[in-house]
């Protein structure tokens, strides 16, 4: 409705004419359209029509989502009830350009300058000559796979930037630079290169390796050798050398190298069947077809001796359409052929059966594949961050501080070379070690998650980001392979009176045998009872009419089953066997079953447990094989395929050995409960399988007279050959058989959930983390699996997304959305594309409400694009959880991305943050590998932050009394060993420290929620610790200079002593749970600091730090910088203790 409304070109803005909102979406392309005409003149040009635009869509921002549905009722001028949209253009002045305008003109020039960079790459549609790669108009991309980041020449300028753009990392090089002026210089050189170069050459080495290992995979596949079919035979051709226009043959089981068009194959039919799970994450195999004109052809090597083009659309994104067409120039007539997706082989496929021929179309980026992947971020944790943050709130209390020091001097002489001293003498505030000492403990929380017995298998690939693991808050997962096991079990038959289950199959069987040892099979239309004896009970259910017998009724649905389906059986040949040899060889072993829908497979062999079992099947036949060896064939008349929108699929067979015609339809309820004859449990029935997660079929018959199908074979033609509404005239006409069908039988079918998934899935959502399934698969599935996984609730409801086409359809629909309340919500990739043309905003904020979500029918960018929304939109941290190469997108946008090694391949698991074996591993790598390494991440840095906090303070009160002169306290080692042997080993072995047991944690996912507030390490933690670090440093300071003696070197060795004693006990007062290396950190450190002390003659007197007025002025100092801090923490646990005491207690 709202895209019938009359377009105004976009000139007439400036007559400021009345319009409405409707209208925009439409305007704002046509405008965007003479943006781009206009482009290559003028850059003021192109951002006046530019800034038309963005005031057109500010007004459309302001149309809020209506409560009533008053204003879509009737017809497009109820658009008039809607808010009118401002029509009077803002005025551009001085104030304007100040406040925004700038950014503007700068966006709209960048965008300009773009565009013409960018003009070369644009896509286009292209005539492909077979086996003439040098007949091409274009240059085209090289068909090479490239995943690394950098190449030879921006690796070092790569990594540096990443480095020095984080502002600790940028200060320490400006400071360490500055030593190399002289009159800045303090202290050693190597007291500020030491520690940066060796940050920087772990960071270079780490990052040289991963970007090896991504050379080392490119090189694997890139050098896969093909053959490729020339005028003087085959020609072994790698990967990356794969043109435009090449004849390329691909084996069975042999990955497809680029896009191509289906010429030929080795298989009788004309047809093969391709494996799509790295592409769309599906792993049942797809159908294909072979051009008809090639695959006529009496040899491979004519396809040289005609003359023919192949003509493909530009390349886009969509893997499940094209539009192309095949000519033949060389016959006369011309020969045309239109092409679809099933003429097409997509790179990252595999070819599944037979050999195939197929000439390449797109290589490189502009393949299918290529295009639905995004391209790796660097990943930064949100820890990182707020650290970052946090450096920045210091470096300005640091020049605070230092212009307080020279003001207090009064300014004199060359000040500013002071006031820069005293930025390099308090530099120690911001230390360098934090870098060093976090890095190091996320490569130890990287090989404690690898080396947890509980969770096997897992492995770290991205060792920067296990922080992230603690702060989720919405979980993204794929459905298939990821929450189910995507194995189908046949689990239940209902016919209505009686009902069937995995322990009375038995029953089913005997009757099946018992129909066929009769000698024919129309013994199932007798309607007498049966010559089977049945148990009474089932017989007295029947009611008093005559009907048919149980036995007959079985024996009818057992067959319905057997024949309504689009499943191949697929036999191994045995080396080159002739395809008749095949069609005898009916033995179980060599036969596996293909087909679109792993539902469809898990019938077709439970019919073949029963009994009646599917043997041979091509387009127009198909056979049966009864359970004493005899084969029934079966003509196929007219297939009905099953699509989203019907929601069925139906197919018309001739028995062809009686000549009846019967027409069989299976599909969902909610379709088919219109179709059959009226009866009273099909409903009932339908919702008690589907609350034990089983996906259910309604199967049903129609038998139909030689002229009633004649006459329906002729109106179906014609329908078939009309130019106009043909899919409507179709439709109808196949609706007209779909009256009064007789109910068969009603299917359950289970697709197998991974092990432990509901638990997990509680325990995540009671841990705070909201789920949000985002799967390819069909509506009905995908709801299926979100109830039999929990990921509903039992209480709650579900409301599942009207597919919407425009914006007043998605109006109306999120209006009905709105008034639920705690509901999940089921939505298609379409719908979902709309209401974020339209309504993204109020969409996510709308879904964010709802406990969980469900995606289905999405596309490999679309699983991408909802991550990207939630961070935009939310600003929390997200995680997506998939194991198919069409999840890698999706990993790869998420904030941490955890890939499962499953029967689709390692593609996922390879290009994820974190690989898992198993789902239910996520439950205990979150809850506690997650909440460790955030909780000892944060108390590790803002310990280290106290550490050069404290020395920092002695600093300033050392100048202070010392007539503000910028003189080091502590000199050359005294500063270095501080930093490093005397405190790293007890400060670092806080990444040990555990606050709940791990089981503790498991059972208590609740104690997660606390994590995501981040309150380990917020701006009051910090300030704590601050606040702490100046108590501490002025009383060590002021303590040694009280006490001191009669030289100035007994303060230093008094002070230094108590500093080394504090933060040994600090360490201690820390933790929350000892562990025995904590303590030998202790020792250790204590015992390197006594040692050391007969070395540092230039620094302490060695006979005054023997006696015993040393030991008890330390001691005391000691005593008073610790002991109010021991009594603080004892209260603040008594009086007002954390959640997880009350646990452990």
């Amino acid at each position: 409705m709202a895209d019938n409304i009359p377009l105004y070109p976009v000139r007439s803005l400036q007559k400021r004419h009345e319009y409405y909102p409707g209208r925009q979406s439409s305007g704002k392309r046509s405008c965007r359209r003479h943006f781009f005409q206009v482009e290559d003149h003028d850059p003021v040009e192109c951002f006046r029509v530019w800034y038309q635009v963005e005031d057109e869509s500010s007004s459309l921002d302001e149309m809020p989502l209506m409560m009533s549905e008053e204003g879509f009722e009737n017809d497009e001028s109820d658009y008039h009830t809607l808010p009118r949209a401002r029509v009077t253009q803002k005025k551009r002045g001085l104030g304007w350009f100040v406040f925004g305008g700038w950014k503007l003109i700068c966006t709209s020039c960048c965008d300009w300058l773009a565009n013409i960079c960018r003009r070369r790459q644009q896509l286009k549609s292209r005539t492909v000559w077979l086996g003439h790669p040098e007949k091409c108009e274009e240059k085209y991309p090289r068909n090479a796979i490239k995943n690394q980041k950098y190449n030879l020449f921006t690796f070092v300028p790569g990594v540096l930037f990443q480095q020095f753009k984080f502002f600790l990392n940028l200060y320490f090089l400006v400071v360490s630079c500055s030593q190399f002026v002289p009159s800045l210089k303090i202290g050693y050189l190597y007291t500020y290169w030491a520690p940066l170069g060796f940050v920087m050459a772990v960071t270079m080495i780490r990052e040289a390796l991963d970007e090896f290992h991504r050379y080392q995979r490119d090189e694997e596949m890139n050098s896969q050798l093909y053959s490729k079919l020339t005028i003087r035979g085959k020609v072994q051709v790698k990967s990356s050398d794969i043109q435009v226009g090449d004849l390329i043959i691909v084996e069975k089981n042999q990955r497809i190298p680029a896009d191509m068009i289906f010429l030929r194959t080795s298989e009788k039919s004309g047809s093969c069947f391709i494996r799509t799970d790295q592409l769309d994450g599906e792993t049942d195999w797809k159908l294909r077809i072979a051009v008809c004109c090639t695959q006529r052809l009496p040899a491979l090597g004519d396809l040289f001796t005609i003359s023919a083009h192949v003509y493909a659309q530009k390349p886009q994104m969509d893997i499940h359409t094209f539009e192309g067409t095949f000519t033949r120039e060389d016959s006369d007539p011309s020969i045309h052929e239109s092409l679809s997706a099933e003429n097409t082989l997509w790179a990252s496929t595999v070819v599944a059966s037979g050999t195939v021929i197929g000439v390449v179309i797109y290589t490189g980026k502009e393949t299918r594949s290529v295009m639905n992947t995004s391209n790796p971020k660097n990943k930064v944790g949100l820890l990182d961050l707020e650290l970052n943050r946090l450096t920045k709130a210091l470096f300005l209390a640091l020049v605070v501080l230092s212009v307080v020091m020279v003001a207090l001097q009064g300014f004199v002489g060359p000040w500013y070379r002071y006031l820069f001293r005293f930025i390099l003498l308090f530099s120690y505030i911001i230390p360098i070690s934090l870098r060093v000492n976090l890095d190091m403990g996320k490569a130890a929380y990287g090989w404690m998650i690898m080396k947890d017995d509980n969770i096997p298998g897992t492995v770290v690939r991205t060792s920067t980001i296990p922080e992230e693991l603690g702060r989720l808050v919405y979980l993204l997962t794929d459905k298939t392979g990821t929450l189910t096991q995507n194995e189908m079990i046949f689990k239940r038959l209902h016919l209505g009176t009686v009902s069937y289950g995995t322990d009375t199959m038995d029953e089913i069987q005997n009757h099946i045998i018992g129909s066929y040892t009769q000698g024919n099979s129309s013994y199932s239309h007798t309607t007498g009872s049966s010559t089977c004896t049945m148990p009474s009970s089932k017989t007295s259910l029947s009611a008093p009419k005559v009907r048919k017998s149980v036995h007959s009724r079985i024996h009818e649905a057992v067959k319905a089953i057997a024949l309504c389906h689009n499943v191949t059986p697929v036999y191994e040949s045995r080396g080159e066997t002739e395809y008749a040899e095949a069609d005898q060889d009916f033995s179980d072993e060599n036969r596996t079953y293909q087909a679109s829908s792993p539902d469809e497979v898990a019938l077709v062999q439970w019919t073949q447990s029963v009994g009646l079992t599917l043997v041979s099947r091509d387009l127009s036949s198909m056979q049966l094989k009864t359970p004493g060896g005899q084969i029934l064939p079966f003509i196929i008349l007219q297939v009905f395929p099953f699509t989203s929108e019907s929601k069925r699929m139906g197919i018309i067979v001739r028995d062809d050995s009686s000549g009846e015609i019967a027409f069989y339809m299976k599909g969902a309820d909610v379709a088919m409960s219109s179709i059959v004859q009226y009866n009273d449990w099909l409903e009932e029935e339908c919702g008690n399988m589907a609350r034990e997660g089983l996906r259910t079929l309604v199967v049903a018959k129609k038998s139909l007279t030689e002229e009633q199908y004649q006459d329906f074979e002729n109106r179906y033609n014609q329908a078939k050959l009309s130019v106009h509404d043909r899919s409507l005239k179709v439709a109808a006409v196949v609706e007209s058989l779909e009256r009064e069908m007789e109910l068969l039988c009603l299917t359950g079918v289970e697709d197998q959930l991974q092990a432990d998934v509901r638990p997990t899935l509680e325990m995540l959502r009671n841990a705070g983390i909201k789920i949000w399934m985002l799967t390819g698969d069909k509506l009905e599935t995908a709801t299926c699996i979100a109830k039999s996984s929990h990921l509903v609730s039992r209480n709650q409801d579900v409301h599942i997304f009207r597919p919407v086409t425009n914006r007043g359809e998605a109006h109306l629909e999120l209006n009905a959305f709105r008034r639920k309340h705690d509901c999940t919500l089921v939505i298609s990739g379409d719908s979902l594309e709309i209401c974020l043309k339209y309504y993204e905003h109020e969409f996510v904020e709308l879904a964010c409400q709802c406990p969980a979500v469900v995606c289905c029918r999405c596309s490999p960018t679309q699983k991408a694009q909802i991550v990207k929304l939630l961070q935009q939109h939310t600003g929390k941290r997200t995680c997506a959880i998939g194991d198919g190469g069409n999840d890698v997108s999706m990993i790869q946008a998420a904030d941490c991305g955890i890939g499962i090694v499953g029967k689709e391949g390692k593609q996922a698991s390879l290009a994820a943050d974190f690989s898992i074996t198993q789902f239910k591993h996520i439950g205990r790598l979150l809850m506690v590998h997650g909440r460790n390494s955030y909780k000892r991440s944060a108390a590790l840095g803002q310990f280290v932050i106290h550490r050069g906090l404290i020395i920092s303070t002695m600093q300033a009160v050392f100048s202070s009394v010392f007539y503000f002169a910028s003189v080091p306290l502590y000199q050359g080692f005294l500063m270095v060993g501080y930093a490093t042997i005397y405190t790293m080993f007890p400060v670092f072995s806080l990444v040990l420290d555990q606050d709940v047991k791990p089981e503790t944690a498991i059972l208590y996912p609740e104690l997660y929620k606390d994590l995501t507030k981040g309150r380990s390490l917020s701006f009051k933690t910090f300030f704590i610790w601050v606040l702490i670090s100046i108590y501490q440093g002025g009383i060590l300071i002021y303590g040694a200079l009280v006490l001191f003696e009669s030289e100035f070197v007994h303060v230093v060795s008094i002070s230094f002593t108590a500093l080394i004693l504090t933060e040994l006990l600090m360490v201690a007062l820390t933790i929350r749970t000892w562990h025995w290396l904590m303590v030998v950190a202790e020792f250790l450190s204590l015992g390197c600091y006594v040692a050391s002390l007969a070395f540092l003659n230039e620094y302490f007197d060695v006979a005054f730090i023997t006696t015993v007025t040393f030991l008890w002025k330390v001691s005391t100092i000691t005593l008073v910088s610790c002991l109010p801090l021991y009594i603080l923490k004892y209260l603040k646990r008594k009086f007002s203790p954390p959640s997880y005491s009350k646990l452990t207690s």
